[in-house]
């Protein structure tokens, strides 16, 4: 009788064993297969978003800065024909390469008609160039070239492109979402399973809840590595949310890259560091609207006063711009500063708590000169905020400017 209940025991165990090991092992097999699909999900995310929109910025930036540049230059007769056909032609090279090598990753076939639409464009633009460069092979006279038309060209590829940019981030945040729901039925499945299979567990032995924890820490890894890739993702965009400039990132990538180019080719390069006055005592009296409204007010105003393609309009951060001009020596660069600082005091945004003015005023400090390989890469910078402090010390709503790129001593605030 003991023996038998003993067997009868022993089944139901068995039977409660073998219950728990199926449940185990389902949830093991939806949580890899969960985890791998998951996995896919974020690689698809980042190489389909990340990539393209590399690519598309470097479509933008040799638009501007090479094809732009070099007509501009044609123009000028600061290049010789044979030169400007040799870039023209490598330029074109480069946006079909770039742009066949994203056209190969874009996947989404209902957005289909929209990508056509941009790729005329694209070829349109394309097709004005290839007549510059069929004009310079022929010998004609590349002056009379319109700079406005040219400079139309550029803005409108621009436009075209950015907006192409940002429905490419529009894509990857619905996923995100979409990826998102998934997650959180994957969650509700795998709980469900867990807490049955705790259940049956207590009843054996607890000891199987450490599988479980072990379960639960693998999703806790998951979701901080999610976590990880979603920054990354906020990351990608170059542009401030408030002002349309272009922000502290982009800063980054550009200035390096202007400064090589302009070592490799010995010419001028200036960098504008603008603040602006009084500014925390403005927000104090009008409040940080006001003071978000002043900020696109002064962004305004520098794209309104530096218009060539090969200007560069950053927010460095809070009240602080900068601008990064190539090809401007330094009497045109002070010309400039100068026209800024006049046209945001004109816009005549009032500021009770200026000691200089009644009016929200700016302070610019700037470093112009040419460049060669002694240049040390922070020079500039570093030049650029000890003038702006000056600017400061000598009255504010001014500029101040230097050509010495020899030493620099950062002023204390």
């Amino acid at each position: 009788m003991q023996s038998a209940s003993a067997t009868r025991l022993k089944n139901r165990l068995l039977s409660v064993f073998a219950i728990i090991s199926v449940g185990l092992i389902a949830v093991g097999v939806m949580g890899t297969l969960y985890i791998n699909s998951m996995k896919k999900d974020i690689d698809s995310i980042y190489f389909k978003s990340v990539v393209p929109i590399s690519q598309l910025n470097d479509i933008l930036y040799i638009y501007h800065n090479d094809l732009a540049n070099t007509v501009y230059k044609a123009v000028k007769l600061e290049i010789s024909a044979n030169q400007t056909s040799s870039k023209i032609e490598n330029s074109l090279f480069k946006i079909k390469t770039k742009w066949k090598s994203y056209s190969s990753n874009y996947g989404s076939e209902k957005d289909i008609d929209y990508f056509n639409s941009v790729a005329v464009e694209i070829k349109a633009t394309n097709k004005y160039f290839s007549k510059i460069l069929k004009e310079s092979l022929n010998g004609e006279e590349l002056k009379k070239i319109s700079l406005d038309k040219l400079q139309k060209h550029i803005f409108h590829i621009n436009s075209v492109i950015d907006k192409l940019i940002q429905h490419e981030v529009d894509t990857v945040y619905f996923k995100r979402q979409n990826f998102y729901d998934i997650y959180n039925n994957i969650v509700i499945i795998i709980g469900s399973i867990l807490i049955i299979s705790i259940i049956l567990l207590i009843i054996v032995a607890i000891y199987s809840v450490r599988s479980i924890e072990e379960d639960k820490v693998k999703l806790e890894l998951t979701a901080k590595k999610l976590t990880h890739v979603n920054t990354e993702l906020k990351n990608v965009s170059y542009t401030d949310s408030l002002t349309k400039l272009h922000n502290r990132n982009y800063f980054n990538l550009i200035y390096d890259k202007e400064l090589k180019r302009a070592k490799r080719d010995r010419t001028y390069i200036t960098f504008m560091m603008l603040d602006m006055d009084y500014f925390k005592q403005y927000n104090d009296v009008y409040g940080h609207v006001e003071g978000d409204k002043a900020l696109s007010v002064t962004a305004k105003v520098l794209k309104d006063t530096l218009k060539r393609p090969s200007d560069f309009l950053f927010r460095l951060g809070g009240e602080e711009f900068g601008v990064l001009l190539t090809q401007t020596d330094e009497v045109n660069s002070a010309r400039l500063a100068q026209n800024i600082c006049n046209a945001v005091r004109d816009r005549k945004i009032e500021n009770k708590k200026s000691d200089i003015d009644k009016y929200l005023t700016i302070s610019i400090g700037l470093v112009c000169c040419v460049a060669d390989n002694a240049l040390h890469d922070e020079i500039l910078i570093s030049r650029a905020n000890e003038m702006l402090y000056k600017a400061k010390n000598n009255g504010r709503n001014r500029y101040e400017i230097t050509t010495d790129v020899t030493q620099s001593t950062v002023l204390n605030d």
